[in-house]
């Protein structure tokens, strides 16, 4: 039984539209790598991610499918979000903000909002070349293309079968 999240696209849309209002410049490589870097790094320390996102194993890496979605603002997505339009816009592979609507971050918990910083801070630090890299990991390979596993997420701790069984029974009952 695969670990499966509920989607939290609220904080989907808060997080993207605080990466882009950093004063740096942010491309769609470094925001979905910021947005896997931090849900599997809280993944690890607190046996849940942030958005609990569908990633899916691509040639550059994990891509939070929903999360795509929503930066090139497709409709299914906006639709779910309530809104007609969003606070960037992608140009290219580039993202700007293009309103001066305030960054609410009122959803995330204090532990959220540390491996966010901590993951845009780690993505925006790197070329595309070596997010790529650093994304490659094993979890990236076991998936071989397909749809990747929370449970291949979970390294480096020395309860990991327990902390995959945990996520496995929890998972469709956690609201992030």
């Amino acid at each position: 039984m695969k670990a499966r999240y509920r989607f939290a696209a609220e904080k989907a849309l808060h997080a993207v539209h605080w990466m882009v209002s950093q004063g740096v410049p942010v491309d769609l490589h470094a925001a979905l790598k910021t947005a896997y870097f931090a849900d599997k790094s809280h993944l690890n320390e607190h046996l849940q991610p942030i958005f609990g996102a569908t990633y899916r194993a691509m040639k550059f890496g994990p891509v939070p499918l929903e999360i795509y979605e929503i930066i090139k603002g497709e409709a299914l997505r906006m639709w779910e979000l309530g809104r007609d339009d969003l606070p960037w816009k992608l140009d290219g592979y580039k993202l700007r903000v293009i309103s001066n609507e305030p960054v609410v971050m009122d959803a995330f918990a204090q532990s959220e909002m540390d491996h966010l910083e901590v993951a845009f801070r780690r993505s925006v630090g790197m070329s595309f070349t070596e997010r790529t890299a650093a994304t490659h990991g094993r979890d990236w390979q076991a998936a071989n293309g397909g749809t990747m596993s929370y449970e291949d997420m979970i390294e480096g701790r020395p309860d990991t079968e327990e902390a995959i069984n945990f996520i496995q029974e929890t998972a469709r009952h956690v609201r992030l």
